[in-house]
């Protein structure tokens, strides 16, 4: 417990640890490089967001929920708790268990929504919730146009424990 408290520590004090703490957790449960990559770039995206929301006068916890709820749904047609339910996950982090897709279209509507309020100076809860909506729609668009190409969903009902097999049994496999 000592030496955990000391990791932890030792975290606060260069943030860049717990970053490479995180890629070596990824590691362990089986994803790829690439999904680990796209995963922390989705962590840095998130947080300017957050940190845009602040800025505005969004009050953290319920609000921020509200408006990750506009964002998913605006792209993906879900809402959290609905695309949590479509793959099946109870407690477990749902951009933790979303395609390489998934991931790039999240990312996608949520930077766009940290540069559309960047642009538009929204102030709280009311100003970004339409904000957050034009941010999603835009992730919206680029789905649609993949969609069209491919001729099926890319909102995928799989979760990462589809894919994944810990590393000491016959090596990982990769989240699509």
């Amino acid at each position: 417990m000592a030496q955990v408290a000391s990791q932890r520590i030792d975290q606060l004090q260069d943030p860049e640890l717990s970053i490479e703490q995180a890629i070596v957790d990824y590691r362990k449960l089986g994803y790829s490089e690439n999904w680990i990559n796209q995963r922390i770039k989705s962590i840095e995206v998130r947080k300017a967001l957050t940190d845009e929301w602040h800025r505005t006068g969004v009050e953290k916890g319920q609000q921020y929920a509200i408006l990750t709820d506009i964002i998913t749904k605006a792209w993906s047609g879900l809402t959290t708790k609905q695309y949590k339910h479509h793959k099946g996950l109870q407690k477990e982090n749902l951009r933790d268990n979303m395609t390489n897709i998934e991931i790039t279209l999240n990312m996608l509507a949520e930077a766009s929504a940290t540069e559309l309020s960047i642009q538009r100076d929204p102030k709280g809860f009311i100003g970004q919730s339409k904000v957050a909506r034009d941010g999603g729609s835009v992730a919206k668009a680029a789905r649609d146009k993949l969609e069209s190409q491919l001729g099926k969903s890319v909102i995928s009902s799989a979760k990462a424990s589809d894919y994944l097999i810990p590393p000491e049994e016959d090596g990982p496999k990769q989240i699509p």
